[in-house]
């Protein structure tokens, strides 16, 4: 199957074009592997499918020429990383565009509510820059923490900091002292 899809694509990856290393991808869910639910892919947007690098808007552009595609596997990816990037003009205008089938949509929604239930929660900054447990972060806005007499003022910089498990909007971080819960929409990342 794989020299057929390669004969399909051209050689080039079915998403963003260029030839290079492709990988046959199987995009499910679906019942069984065939042609139609089996595209051919390059290293970086396979990163970006299967969320392994942040999401790189440049190269994501490639989307606006992938809605046209006539394959049903390569729509269904295609809707699926322009619906999480619904955000961005360009991608909310491409997925208005995009036509699938009942059939068709039904299947890229699917695999999105899989994705959604096992997507890697991350935690972010107010600035949507990445937390990494041992980043330094400097806050926001003033603090009161409760329970204590401690205000934790605008500007702080607050060092070594730890991820909160299962809650993408809270870390942890010593201030005086005292460690402390903090909001993530309350510290920037310090560079």
């Amino acid at each position: 199957m794989e020299e057929q899809l390669l004969i399909r694509s051209e050689n080039k990856c079915e998403l963003c074009g260029p030839a290079g290393s492709l990988k046959l991808f199987e995009v499910l869910p679906h019942a069984g592997r065939t042609e139609d639910n089996c595209v051919m892919i390059c290293d970086k947007c396979l990163a970006q499918v299967e969320k392994t690098e942040e999401p790189d808007l440049k190269h994501l552009n490639c989307l606006r020429t992938s809605i046209w595609s006539a394959v049903p596997g390569v729509q269904v990816i295609t809707w699926r990383l322009l619906n999480r990037l619904k955000d961005e003009n360009w991608a909310a205008d491409s997925l208005d565009m995009m036509y699938l089938d009942e059939d068709t949509l039904a299947w890229a929604q699917a695999g999105l509510d899989e994705e959604s239930n096992t997507a890697n929660e991350v935690h972010k900054d107010c600035n949507g820059q990445l937390l990494e447990t041992g980043n330094s972060v400097v806050l926001t806005k003033t603090l009161d923490v409760k329970g204590s007499s401690l205000s934790a003022k605008l500007g702080t910089v607050v060092k070594n900091i730890r991820l909160v498990e299962n809650n993408t909007d809270q870390i942890e971080g010593k201030i005086e002292g005292q460690t402390i819960v903090i909001l993530t929409r309350y510290v920037r990342k310090q560079s």
